[in-house]
């Protein structure tokens, strides 16, 4: 799974579908203390059920709106496409591509360079035939990795109630694991795809992902 979300999501998707299971899984081990104090091995048990669940049905969420995003952004591309394939002059189709590209290339191209790729990318548009926009096995097996990929991130936070008849113990090594991977997760993207300094931003991440989860519990989240 792990070859599955590196080859059908970009890295900040990873990351992000990653954080969002975390901080899900630590709304509910960051407040669970009371619980597990009052009804011993049943409301851990209750936690851990209820950390699974949640965290399995946002991953479903998640992979269907993952497609859904998907299919919408082609859809959006097509009517660029189609708005320039019927424009009254190249002038016109010109700029609705650079309209929705020169953000993104004006910092590593020249205008010549840009006017000459839009240029042809006007006449091609006007020369092919525009692909219906149908969901892809690239559509649903990148929504299956978003999902999973929340979904895996409960894993940690169970583990150790396997292993220790403890429970607070368990508790306290289960937070410590989940803020940990925050900042393993800051640290490691930081590393390998960013010029970012990868120690501040684990730790970023981590004091970032507790003071999300502090809003969210007394929000009910």
């Amino acid at each position: 799974m792990r070859s599955l979300s590196a080859k059908y999501l970009d890295p900040g998707s990873v990351m992000g579908e990653i954080l969002f299971g975390l901080i899900m899984t630590l709304t509910f081990t960051l407040g669970a203390g009371l619980v597990i104090e009052e009804e011993g091995r049943a409301g851990a048990r209750e936690m851990l059920i209820g950390i699974l669940g949640c965290n399995l049905a946002w991953g479903i969420i998640d992979g269907v709106l993952y497609v859904l995003g998907n299919v919408f952004e082609r859809g959006r591309l097509r009517r660029v496409a189609a708005q320039a394939r019927a424009a009254a002059s190249p002038d016109e189709a010109r700029a609705l591509f650079a309209g929705e590209l020169d953000d993104m290339l004006t910092p590593v191209t020249d205008e010549g360079a840009r006017r000459n790729l839009y240029g042809t990318m006007a006449e091609g548009v006007r020369t092919r035939t525009i692909a219906p926009n149908r969901v892809t096995s690239q559509d649903v097996k990148g929504g299956l990795a978003a999902g999973w990929l929340v979904f895996a991130c409960s894993f940690p936070a169970v583990l150790p109630f396997l292993f220790l008849d403890d429970l607070m113990l368990a508790l306290r090594i289960s937070n410590a694991i989940l803020i940990g991977l925050l900042f393993f997760v800051g640290h490691r993207h930081a590393q390998r795809h960013t010029l970012a300094r990868p120690w501040i931003t684990g730790l970023v991440f981590a004091l970032l992902g507790v003071f999300l989860v502090a809003i969210a519990i007394p929000l009910g989240g």
